[in-house]
Parts: C-alpha cells; structure tokens; sequence
C-alpha cells in the first residue's frame, strides 16, 4: 500500500514540477492551442481528486529518499508570501501585438473600466494574451483560461486554454498564448466585447472580467 501511495505521488508532483522547472530556467510554460467547444471537450472530464500541500508533505516522511525528492521538487512553503483572498490570484492580462506595443490590464483594481476602453488595434495584426498570477498555498491543478468574442451582441468567436498545474510560489507565474490572428476586412471592423474567465480543474472561479478591442485599418 505505501508503494502505491509513493507512485501516485510521484506522479502528482510531477505535474506541478514541470512547470516550475520551466520557470525557474526563465521559460514561459508552452501553451496548449485554443479548442473550440470547450463543453463538449470537458463534459466527461473528471479532475483527480484535490490533495492539499501539507498533506502531500506529509505522506511517507519516514522515507528520507523520497521526502528530499519533493523538497527538490516543491521547495520550501514557509516562506511564501501570503496576500490573503484566493489561493490563486490573478494579477494582470497583457494584450501583446506580435510587431506593436503591449497593452496591459490590472486585474487587481476596477475591472468594469476595461470593457469601455477598447484596445485599437489593426486589422489582420498577430497577438498574443499573456497572463501573470500567482499561487499562494496549495497545489492547483487544470488551471484554464477561457474566452468569448461578441459583436453587436452575437458572438462569433470562443477559445479555451490549458495553462497547467503551479505548486506554490512568491514570484509570478506568467502564461503565455499561441499566436492568434484579429479579424480582417472592412465588414470586420469595429468593436469586440471580450468575456474571460480563469478557473481550474475543481471548477473554481478565480476571476471574471470583460475587456474590448476596436479593430480598425491601423494603429492609433
């Protein structure tokens, strides 16, 4: 029985290692591209179940090999800076135009500003959207990024996002998008209403919040 626990914990934190390795390097975690549909691609998807950080330490500490494998692992937690509010907490969006300057959102004041400030952008322009959080306590797993494009109150667009499994940390984490394309041609033109969402696998709701984008013949 200990041996099994020692594998599914194994595996566990290997989920979260991989992304914190890659932080620590200075990469930014890859991105999985954008799905379409996202209830019919998530409707029989059960997450595992949640095991809180103290408890994954605590498993086999009689083992010494593999308590110093999860401290590699999972480093120190005593000294994680704690802000209150959330385990996860979303910080900022960066709007990031592939050959034009950023736009950056503070998702950590008025959020109702953003949807009546639309970002003008240019027809046809490549961009990403960056994402910087943090987690403050316990291992969170399937974290995603959800959006929706309206125009003139239909929506002609949707993309969902896998941004992955982050054990806790004082630094920010930041995700980063595959390239997308913004419409292009005169009938495209105007304002969009973008309605985005952060969760994870637990179906818990980190932040809510709408934003714009006037698409126009260029830059202004």
């Amino acid at each position: 029985m200990k041996g099994h626990a020692c594998v599914i914990l194994l595996m566990c934190l290997s989920c979260v290692c991989a992304t914190a390795l890659q932080v620590k390097r200075g990469d930014e975690p890859e991105a999985v591209p954008a799905q379409r549909g996202t209830e019919e691609l998530t409707r029989d998807y059960k997450p595992p179940k949640e095991v809180d950080l103290q408890t994954l330490q605590e498993l086999d500490a009689d083992d010494e090999t593999l308590v110093k494998y999860k401290e590699a692992l999972l480093g120190s937690t005593a000294d994680v800076l704690d802000e209150g509010g959330q385990n996860v907490l979303l910080k900022a969006m960066v709007f990031a135009p592939v050959d034009h300057e950023e736009t950056v959102l503070d998702l950590t004041g008025d959020l109702s500003q953003f949807k009546h400030r639309p970002i003008v952008v240019k027809e046809g322009a490549e961009y990403k959207i960056k994402l910087i959080f943090r987690v403050q306590r316990e291992i969170v797993s399937g974290l995603r990024y959800f959006e929706a494009h309206y125009r003139k109150g239909i929506r002609v667009n949707k993309a969902n996002f896998m941004v992955g499994n982050y054990g806790p940390k004082t630094e920010e984490h930041i995700f980063q998008s595959p390239v997308d394309e913004l419409p292009v041609g005169m009938m495209r033109r105007g304002v969009y209403i973008v309605k985005s969402k952060f969760t994870d696998d637990d179906k818990n709701i980190y932040l809510e919040w709408e934003w714009s984008f006037s698409v126009k013949r260029d830059w202004e």
